[in-house]
């Protein structure tokens, strides 16, 4: 049985908190080489396994503006829900870079999401990141609730190898949420339009991907949200 609205809200607000104190306090500490940089792959692979495994059956744990947008693409989620969601995942981000704010004050960019190299190199990556991750969620979640072992298991291991590959190169970030909170507090926000638009376009991408190698797939264009998300 769904839960109600608010509480689902709560649950995305909360979950998107603790996924981004954690890691990007994670990068934080790593500035004297403590964690190193497997450790904040690790990290972020690790937070979201625990999230979907906490959170799956009461939000879905989506935990990304970009991964609801999906969903709702996919049309395993109703349109009207899609905004709350998105407003509450932005809000426990801020939270928790306020948070990472008063615990680390010197930090400069608390554990935010820069370009590397050129603007373009980040966009299109960050895009193909977004896009491989949205694509591993729609095919091993319920609807549009990902829960299970195999779920966490699966979304937190991707989410730790793309931050270990492209971590370096664009920060990884595959979540506008995740990007805008650091940013916002630290007031860097030259290179956020990046990680605020390549991953919602990512998302949108995995769902005709979707529809290509699963015939059976609820993300085809002849059903509603409502018929899969009641």
């Amino acid at each position: 049985m769904q839960l109600p609205l608010r509480k689902r809200l709560a649950a995305e607000a909360l979950g998107t908190f603790a996924l981004v104190f954690a890691g990007t306090s994670a990068i934080v500490a790593n500035g004297n080489g403590a964690v190193s940089h497997v450790g904040v792959a690790l990290t972020f692979g690790l937070v979201v396994f625990a999230l979907i495994s906490a959170l799956g059956d009461v939000s879905g744990a989506h935990l990304n503006p970009a991964v609801t947008l999906g969903f709702y693409l996919a049309r395993r989620f109703p349109g009207r829900t899609v905004v709350p969601y998105v407003l509450c995942q932005c809000a426990g981000a801020v939270l928790a870079s306020l948070a990472v704010r008063f615990l680390f004050p010197t930090a400069a960019d608390l554990g935010g999401t820069t370009p590397a190299g050129p603007v373009s190199q980040s966009w299109v990556l960050e895009l193909l990141l977004t896009a491989g991750l949205m694509f591993v969620v729609l095919s091993v979640s319920t609807g549009a609730r990902e829960k299970g072992i195999t779920a966490g298991l699966a979304i937190g291991g991707v989410v730790a190898l793309e931050a270990l590959f492209a971590g370096p190169v664009c920060g990884a970030s595959m979540n506008p949420a995740r990007s805008l909170g650091p940013a916002v507090v630290s007031w860097q926000l030259g290179s956020l339009w990046v990680y605020l638009t390549a991953p919602v376009i990512g998302a949108a991408l995995a769902v005709p991907a979707c529809r290509c190698v699963r015939e059976d797939a609820c993300c085809r264009p002849g059903r509603t949200p409502e018929e899969v998300c009641p």
